[in-house]
């Protein structure tokens, strides 16, 4: 099996957007049928929302991140 590390963004991205898909047409149908209350739903899609937004996030700054992990790597002093 893959180690998380080793899955990149863009397929991380890929899942979480599956997953809130997924969630869209699923929960309402939860919801109707007593099994979820709304409010719950809400608040799961805005965390895999939030997810999302991290990984996008990490994404457009991949380049800055891993020039500071390799600078704290070797060394040089950088915070």
């Amino acid at each position: 099996m893959t180690s998380p590390a080793k899955i990149p963004l863009v397929g991380q991205i890929a899942e979480v957007r599956r997953e809130l898909a997924l969630r869209r047409s699923v929960y309402p149908g939860l919801i109707s049928r007593g099994k979820m209350r709304e409010a719950e739903a809400e608040l799961c899609t805005k965390r895999m929302e939030a997810v999302l937004a991290t990984l996008h996030w990490c994404q457009e700054n991949e380049t800055d991140i891993r020039a500071y992990v390799a600078a704290k790597r070797a060394g040089d002093g950088a915070p």
